[in-house]
């Protein structure tokens, strides 16, 4: 079987994307032999309220039958916004959403806010994973009106800099709710580590998908299965923004010595289906 953990509906105002619907990406899925998609909308990342991205997603949904037995839907929630707490238990109660989706860099908290703290924990106790957005797109190719970020650094603290985040990043929410479940996308930039962080990843109930661009060179698949463990890797495309077969194409290029065939089915869909607990 063949689970991507990491797919998305909706646009991306910076860039015209196909694929972006239930119907094309089941297309898609099909052309490539995917089973299920973990989705979610792309809109809400833009939306100051996020649920009616997360309503769009549901009706869309709900229009074909065969969307229901092949995507597996993840709500965009936003725990600076008032209503959130409504938001997530209409999500998951009455829409049967599986999952959250946080984006903190586009709705602007920092990684420890209490809120988010929170919302982390309500979807621990509710046995959901939470998945977070390491980023969207590759900062060299972005358009001047994404998110800026100020560099506080600068003798005016003025200047503008867009900083990617890397893994340490995400580390103080691990930290704060360990007994959660974690998805973290789009792995980017530094997955360096000290001792102490690297244990607490070891025990966490993380997954990482396999989309990112820290995939890749010193640090190619192969190498990060003996680094962190086989049981942390998932398929994930972050398609319709990139394409099926970066994310694909790193587990089936390992050959036997690197990963045997027990090993690769736990990323195909093992490790996925574990978290998600299906």
């Amino acid at each position: 079987m063949l689970l991507d953990i990491n797919s998305y509906v909706g646009h991306w105002p910076f860039k015209q994307l196909k694929f972006n619907t239930c119907a094309s990406r089941l297309e898609r899925m099909n052309r490539f032999g995917v089973d299920l998609s973990v989705i979610s909308n792309l809109n809400g990342i833009f939306y100051k309220n996020t649920q009616p991205a997360n309503v769009e997603l549901y009706n869309e949904l709900k229009s074909d039958r065969q969307f229901s037995s092949r995507f597996i839907p993840f709500a965009v929630i936003n725990p600076i916004y008032a209503g959130w707490r409504d938001d997530l238990e209409n999500c998951v109660t009455k829409m049967g959403m599986k999952g959250i989706r946080l984006y903190p860099q586009y709705h602007d908290y920092e990684i420890t806010d209490p809120r988010i703290i929170e919302l982390v924990k309500v979807a621990r106790d509710k046995g959901i994973p939470v998945a977070i957005d390491i980023r969207m797109v590759d900062s060299r190719q972005r358009s001047w009106m994404d998110i800026p970020v100020f560099d506080y650094n600068s003798p005016l603290k003025t200047d503008i800099i867009f900083r990617e985040w890397d893994l340490q990043k995400v580390i103080p929410i691990i930290r704060e709710v360990p007994d959660a479940k974690f998805i973290i996308v789009n792995l980017a930039n530094s997955i360096s580590l000290v001792d102490e962080d690297m244990e607490l990843i070891r025990k966490a109930n993380v997954v990482f998908d396999t989309s990112g661009r820290a995939i890749m060179g010193d640090n190619e698949l192969s190498v990060l299965l003996m680094r962190f463990g086989r049981e942390k890797f998932a398929f994930g495309s972050h398609s319709p923004v990139l394409d099926y077969l970066t994310g694909l194409l790193r587990i089936e290029s390992m050959n036997s010595a690197e990963a045997d065939e027990e090993t690769k089915e736990l990323l195909r869909s093992g490790n996925a289906a574990r978290i998600l607990g299906i």
